[in-house]
């Protein structure tokens, strides 16, 4: 070899090295805008006040933006500039963070909901009196006819949730092309058994993503919403309180310009590059599908690879190849299996910051910081782990399904027992427990009233608890029949509370701003879950790599880039979307007490039956995983029987018994013959 041929080589590889760098980057930065959009759902929810089913939807139109154009970016971007097209997508991606952003700027101030009782004056040592100051206050949001709620609504821009979901549709739209056109990309141009390890490094480089995006929405969590423009003394809630709105904008600044940070090398790379180890250095910068000849030639006819294709010619394949591809056998079983995973794994994540928050006591800030720092180094190391032991150990497809599947059922077993930890509700007076501290079965508005505080004509809609010295928790300060107060803002006391006496003989009659802490044995309980989380996650991502290899060693190499693309397509569409709304319309049932927006109407919820809770949503995701197990065992089962087909045929093949009649073209092809082929070419 040549000194400038072997200069040229480096260079091609060094390009290689760019492109995965980029797309690693690249992973990373769409991975921390998403992961940071899941650790803002709450603060989204409270901000607009707004129920989880609707939250569902505005998190589900990330995957309707993929919709919109996954099958066309899938196919005829890989005719096109890829890398490029990549760096267009994260350009799009960058402004919809932006969009997200936007209400904030255009909405007044937060205003929380709250009663009267404790809205002190500055400097005033005036006394307040709780019981007796919401004489004016009971149902007065009713009072309010059509024309002044809805300029009220107006003016606190509760429609402001549409620029979100607008933002978020965008996002899905300029993440599209990044996954199947850059791994097709990179499948094509590196080595066979180098695949598994560089999909291992982007994936563990991408898992850093939701680590970063989980701490910074964690910290954000923590600075008021409107911090810088109100004074914060006089806020009576903190980040524990589950009234409480952080900056949730500005994560969405930040991640919006690392995103755009990352599209810039895309643009300086090139449309196609020599196979990774090949002697001959040969670009095909006109042809169809970018990979080299001895790939072409298995599977195209030789006139396809001579004549510029147009973009009629493309468009006229399209039907065609997608027929091919959806009878391949096992690539139909690996769609239908990811897509019930991901309907469980989506609905896990959305709703885990307000799982750990409601069942286990926990802040949401204290929530999505160890799901931050605990789980997704987990899953980082299980990735690395998986691509590790592929390239270790040189497995092949059935080798790679067996580690895949085994992962599966390991994760699905420490789901299982995860729901048998829980913790007992929160002691909310009139909601979870009676007055006298006897557990309520039924839950209504009317229970909240007692002979205690019936003198106080309270207001039963309104969400401000204060936590009692014996460990109970009331829904307000009168509600709790509280006659006095002491202290402003976070520091308020209240005194002489008729109903603290109800539930028993107390010594303090006090109460303070916040609900009450759970019991200490719910923080041991709690610790068990996470561990339980922590082990999951990893055994799970240890089958991430392997699962992937499974997919592109099962596919034709020319519908490489639409295989991955209809994938996409459909896991997101059926394994995305709906996920979040129906587990946020079945959580929602679970709802004990809804707050009450601003102008009035129901809001977000406040305070969740966290048993009910618990069923309803480990119960879902243990039975998608269950029938995603299930379709596992079918689909390790179908591999295994394809492989020792193949083997019977190239021993066949060996003893001069192979038949005339199979040719490498397409015309006396039968469907068997496609997958068989396919998966000998691959395996």
């Amino acid at each position: 070899m040549s000194v400038e041929s072997k200069k040229t080589r480096e260079a091609c590889c060094s390009k290689l090295k760019l492109f995965l760098a980029s797309l690693a980057f690249v992973y990373f930065a769409k991975a921390f805008a998403g992961a940071y959009m899941k650790s803002s759902i709450t603060q989204i929810e409270r901000r607009f006040d707004i129920p989880s089913s609707l939250i569902g939807v505005i998190d589900g139109s990330f995957e309707m933006g993929n919709l919109l154009v996954i099958a066309f970016v899938s196919y005829f971007g890989a005719k096109l500039h890829r890398p490029r097209l990549i760096g267009i997508g994260c350009l799009i991606m960058a402004a919809g963070s932006f969009l997200v952003a936007l209400p904030h700027f255009f909405q007044g101030l937060y205003k929380y909901e709250t009663s009267m009782s404790h809205k002190a004056v500055v400097n005033s040592t005036e006394t307040i009196l709780p019981c007796l100051s919401n004489h004016s206050m009971t149902d007065a949001d009713d009072t309010l006819d059509a024309e002044t709620k809805l300029e009220c609504e107006k003016a606190a821009g509760s429609p402001m949730w549409i620029y979100v979901f607008l933002g978020n549709i965008l996002r899905g739209i300029g993440e599209t092309p990044v996954m199947p056109l850059g791994i097709s990309y990179l499948d094509d141009f590196s080595r066979e058994e180098n695949t598994p390890f560089y999909l291992a490094c982007i994936h563990t480089v991408g898992i850093l993503g939701p680590m970063f995006g989980f701490m910074l929405g964690s910290f954000l969590s923590k600075i008021y919403v409107d911090t810088g423009f109100v004074d914060l003394d006089t806020i009576t809630i903190t980040y524990k309180d589950s009234r409480w709105v952080g900056a949730w904008w500005l994560g969405f600044i930040v991640t919006g310009t690392v995103v755009l940070l990352s599209s810039i090398p895309f643009f300086f790379l090139p449309k196609s590059l020599p196979k990774q180890g090949q002697e001959q250095e040969q670009i095909q910068s006109k042809s169809t599908e970018l990979v080299t000849k001895t790939e072409q030639e298995q599977f195209l006819p030789e006139e396809t690879q001579e004549k510029p294709v147009k973009f009629q010619e493309m468009a006229k394949d399209f039907m065609p190849s997608l027929k091919r591809l959806f009878r391949n056998r096992i690539y139909s079983l690996i769609i239908l299996t990811s897509l019930v995973a991901v309907n469980g794994f989506i609905g896990l994540i959305t709703f885990k910051p307000k799982y750990i928050e409601q069942v286990y006591g926990q802040s949401a800030t204290k929530a999505i910081f160890l799901i931050g720092i605990l789980n997704l180094p987990a899953v980082a190391l299980g990735f690395i782990t998986g691509g590790f032991v592929l390239k270790r150990f040189k497995l092949g497809i059935v080798g790679a399904a067996r580690v895949s599947i085994s992962a599966s059922m390991g994760s699905f077993c420490l789901l299982a027992i995860q729901i048998f930890s829980q913790c007992d509700n929160a002691e909310v007076a009139g909601l979870t427990m009676s007055y006298q501290r006897v557990p309520q079965v039924s839950y209504n508005p009317q229970t909240l009233l007692s002979q205690c505080n019936g003198h106080c004509f309270c207001s039963v809609k309104h969400w401000d608890p204060v936590c009692a010295y014996n460990g109970m928790t009331y829904a307000s300060p009168c509600l709790a029949g509280c006659q006095t107060s002491t202290g402003m803002g976070k520091e308020m006391v209240f005194h002489n509370c008729t109903c603290i006496n109800d539930a028993g003989p107390a010594a303090n009659a006090s109460a303070v701003l916040g609900q009450c802490p759970r019991k200490d044995d719910c923080d041991l309980k709690f610790k068990i879950y996470m561990a339980l989380s922590v082990i999951g996650s990893f055994i799970s991502a240890c089958g991430g790599t392997p699962g992937y290899i499974v997919l592109l060693r099962s596919i034709q190499p020319d519908l490489k880039s639409l295989a991955l693309g209809m994938q996409t397509l459909i896991v997101r569409t059926l394994g995305g979307i709906p996920p979040p709304i129906y587990f946020g319309a079945l959580i929602d049932r679970t709802c004990l007490k809804w707050g009450t927006k601003h102008c009035g109407g129901r809001g977000a919820c406040r305070l969740y039956n966290a048993n009910a809770f618990r069923v309803t949503y480990l119960g879902m995701i243990t039975g998608l995983y269950f029938l995603a197990n299930t379709l596992w065992c079918y689909l390790y089962y179908s591999i295994v029987k394809r492989q020792k087909k193949i083997a019977l045929k190239n021993q066949s093949k060996e003893n001069g018994q192979e038949s005339n009649a199979v040719t490498n073209g397409h015309a006396n092809i039968n469907i068997a013959d496609v997958e068989d082929m396919g998966m000998e070419c691959t395996i």
